[in-house]
């Protein structure tokens, strides 16, 4: 016997949209991209759950199936939601995959992870053979860490020894816990780890690993190297 999935959510964003005339044609833009049979990497945030939704209709529309691999669990509802088979990277690779940035700098590196999603999106961006980024101007930097903190997902008792690492080892501005804005306490990923934002005095290419090395971090928002197609919303 299937569940009642009645009132999961009816496959509708949880809040309202910014600017989402533009996320809607960046969203159709991405759809022209399907073909029947496809693998597709869904990131996370709004405006990859309206590109899940025109992915839907252009597989409705021309009778194409396509599965999903989601970089987060509210991506992998809304696919249940929509009737979209799902899948993982231990069974399928992604022929493309589509996503947002938090911010993005000339060359295409990026700081993601607000939707405390980037270990997931990372592996799916690695993985996918096609990447495709979406965003509207005010995610352009010169500069990474212009406007917003490089996340860090950490292990919870790891958690002083992770912030005491960062301030003995690097030049930081603040490194502070992630407050839960729906429930009491720290935001809690679907890993069970928190999350830690971390404003460095320079943000580069190195800074990627030497975080990463450190005991306690599981990963970080910071996406150098990925180099993928840029969708203007």
């Amino acid at each position: 016997m299937d569940w009642i999935t009645s009132g999961v959510g009816h496959a509708e964003w949880s809040s309202r949209i910014a600017n989402h005339d533009a996320k809607e044609r960046a969203a159709q833009e991405m759809a022209g991209r399907l073909h029947d049979g496809d693998v597709v990497g869904v990131g996370s945030g709004s405006t990859s759950y309206l590109t899940l939704r025109a992915l839907v209709n252009r597989s409705r529309a021309k009778g194409w199936q396509f599965s999903a691999i989601t970089a987060s669990l509210e991506m992998e509802i809304a696919c249940h939601e929509l009737n979209v088979v799902t899948s993982s990277l231990l069974q399928r690779r992604p022929d493309w995959s589509f996503d947002g940035a938090d911010e993005i700098d000339l060359e295409r590196n990026m700081i993601k992870g607000r939707g405390g999603a980037m270990v997931r999106e990372k592996l799916i961006m690695a993985s996918s053979l096609d990447r495709f980024v979406v965003i509207d101007e005010s995610k352009r930097v010169d500069r990474l860490g212009s406007n917003v903190a490089v996340p860090l997902e950490v292990i919870p008792e790891a958690f002083n020894l992770v912030r005491s690492q960062l301030e003995g080892t690097f030049q930081v501005h603040s490194s502070l816990l992630r407050r839960s804005d729906a429930k009491d306490g720290p935001v809690v990923t679907e890993r069970g780890n928190l999350i830690v934002d971390v404003h460095f005095v320079e943000v580069n290419e190195d800074l990627d690993s030497k975080v990463n090395s450190l005991p306690g971090v599981v990963g970080s928002g910071l996406f150098f190297g990925f180099h993928p197609t840029i969708i203007s919303a």
